[in-house]
């Protein structure tokens, strides 16, 4: 799916989201599984706030997300912080050219917005080709809990100074799965304000399926686990993977 006009409002909507979590918890499971690691292909790197701090910390970084829109925010941030990063417009089904990484990140439920299990499964098969071999890849999803529990039959909004949303979220047509429909009311210069609309689907699967396709895609798994490291419960709300490529012949 493609962000459009909903990629220059995305990071003051996403200001709260736990950026130095994600960073913090690669740079654990690095330290762990791959300390030696320092090439880095961030999947769905959106507007470039974790390859950033990735870039800081002095990690050869390459992002890819699938809006042009979302790269240009991104490259224009890059530019202000004086990094360098490459960045390309590339779907993760087919990631095919960028080379091959010591880890690959997808991160912030981007494999979520891939509703079809083929699709997912296609990632998968493309981010084994785009790993060393025993390379790591970590990302994360959003649990069954909560697309069937938190987001299903929801309203959130916001009111603030510069922009004001609604956002209501559906229980979507297939198990575990949503609709967000995400209206945006966004102040101009002489003060009146544009309206804005977005269409987002999401949809997650049970753990075990997620095991199976990266198993069956050349990973072993390393671990699994819940928001940001702790055991994973009924309630929990984000799923974390680790896994790694198998050596080839093995």
């Amino acid at each position: 799916m493609n962000y459009e006009q909903f990629a220059y409002l995305y990071d003051q909507l996403m200001k709260d989201a736990p950026y130095d979590a994600w960073l913090t918890f690669t740079k654990q499971k690095l330290q762990m599984y791959a300390p030696e690691a320092n090439e880095i292909l961030d999947v769905g790197c959106g507007t470039g706030e974790l390859l950033i701090r990735l870039a800081k910390e002095g990690f050869l970084v390459t992002g890819v997300d699938l809006s042009s829109d979302m790269l240009v925010v991104a490259n224009k941030k890059l530019e202000a912080a004086k990094l360098t990063a490459r960045l390309f417009e590339q779907d993760m089904r087919d990631l095919e050219g960028l080379g091959e990484y010591d880890a690959v990140l997808t991160y912030c439920d981007s494999l979520n917005y891939l509703t079809n299990p083929r699709d997912v499964q296609a990632a998968f098969s493309a981010f084994y080709q785009n790993l060393k071999d025993n390379g790591l890849l970590i990302f994360d999803v959003h649990s069954c809990f909560k697309m069937d529990h938190v987001f299903a039959g929801q309203v959130f909004a916001d009111d603030e100074e510069s922009i004001s949303y609604i956002w209501k979220a559906f229980t979507g047509e297939v198990p575990h799965s949503v609709e967000h429909d995400l209206t945006f009311f966004v102040q101009n210069e002489d003060e009146t304000y544009t309206r804005h609309e977005e269409f987002h689907e999401q949809r997650t699967y049970p753990i075990e399926q997620y095991i199976q396709w990266l198993e069956e895609a050349g990973f072993s798994i390393l671990e699994t686990s819940a928001d940001f490291g702790v055991k994973i419960a009924e309630a929990s709300e984000r799923i974390f993977f680790v896994a790694r490529k198998k050596s080839a012949g093995i």
